[in-house]
């Protein structure tokens, strides 16, 4: 028995933030310190490393359970299920519910248990709940799906990840302007054909100060204000991940008994372009080839990074529409795989 992906769906927020949006702003440094350089040097820069030319923004009136509902409902119709049928929804998510009016993240009642009202599920057995686990968590939110049908304890799950990153971030901090908002859903159900996940891996650094590389912080040292907002220690996070993230995908290939000429695409979390790219060659090196260059569709160019909702969103927009001429067929071999806060890394092998 394998567990199978039968239906996807996103929300991608309507509204595009370009760069150039970010021209007013005043930039400063970790100690409150006016950046030196100009707005136009600062963000051709960050454009440079990051990839990113815009980014989706929700409108003020929707939260992230209004974005998750959204994705939900196209994967419950592209999947042709009745959501009665659904044992979970695991919602993956990191900041709550929370306002376009409040700084304050609201995750009471859960936001998976507000998607399941607002699809109007009335069975109780079907069970909701959050999932915080940084930028993997969808990537988790499938793994743990995937234990809960192998155990019997379910037939049919709902993952979603969803996030309104532009809620909570800073408009003095450069590292703003990568993130951003959506939502990405899949429904998943047990399978004897040989499609499904294949394998996993996951894990946790927190031993050398991983724990602080990304986290809730208030604006700069020179300021009052206690309104906390998302923060990164950028070059340690890069540092990290291209250290550690592809041998945990090395892991999860083989672990699946799977040759590295196999594997069709790697779909990775929109963390950063250069980040991701430099992390797909690394892993192809550890099997001392290189890496094909259509085996990773890249959307952050102007999806910008919504965290959980990277690769849900971008899997569906492979999947249901060919973006940028990539494409997934019956029995290709692809991999899922994430790394951000906590830090967390995990990955998943999967047969179409």
């Amino acid at each position: 028995m394998k567990v199978k992906i039968i239906g996807t769906g996103a929300h991608i927020p309507s509204q595009e933030y370009t760069n150039t949006q970010f021209l007013r702003n005043d930039f400063f440094d970790a100690n409150g310190e006016a950046i030196p350089s100009k707005n136009e040097e600062i963000i051709e820069k960050f454009s440079s490393i990051t990839g990113i030319r815009e980014r989706k923004y929700t409108q003020p009136s929707l939260n992230s359970s209004d974005l998750a509902t959204e994705a939900a409902k196209k994967a419950i119709e592209d999947a042709q299920i009745d959501p009665e049928t659904l044992d979970y929804i695991i919602l993956a998510q990191n900041v709550g519910d929370i306002t376009n009016q409040s700084d304050q993240p609201d995750a009471l009642p859960s936001v998976a248990s507000r998607v399941k009202a607002n699809l109007g599920i009335k069975n109780p057995k079907c069970v909701a709940y959050d999932i915080i686990f940084g930028c993997p968590g969808w990537v988790e939110g499938m793994i743990q799906a995937n234990a809960f049908i192998k155990a019997e304890m379910a037939s049919r799950c709902l993952v979603i990840g969803s996030e309104t990153l532009s809620r909570v971030t800073d408009p003095h901090d450069r590292d703003s302007m990568i993130y951003a908002d959506g939502a990405g859903a899949t429904i998943v159900e047990k399978t004897d054909s040989s499609a499904g996940i294949l394998s996993h891996a996951s894990c946790t650094y927190t031993a050398d100060g991983e724990v602080d590389f990304i986290f809730m912080g208030t604006s700069n040292k020179q300021t009052d204000d206690p309104t906390k907002f998302i923060k990164m220690q950028g070059r340690k996070v890069y540092e990290f991940a291209l250290t550690n993230v592809p041998t945990a995908m090395k892991e999860c290939l083989d672990n699946a008994g799977v040759a590295i000429g196999d594997l069709k695409k790697i779909f990775i979390h929109q963390a950063n372009l250069k980040m991701d790219e430099a992390i797909v060659k690394r892993f192809f090196r550890l099997y001392k080839t290189k890496a094909p260059e259509d085996i990773l569709p890249m959307n952050i160019e102007t999806y910008g990074n919504s965290s959980v909702a990277t690769v849900p969103t971008l899997y569906d927009l492979v999947r249901k529409t060919n973006f940028q001429n990539h494409q997934v067929n019956e029995g290709d071999i692809i991999l899922f795989a994430s790394v951000g806060a906590g830090m967390n890394i995990n990955a998943i092998t999967y047969r179409v």
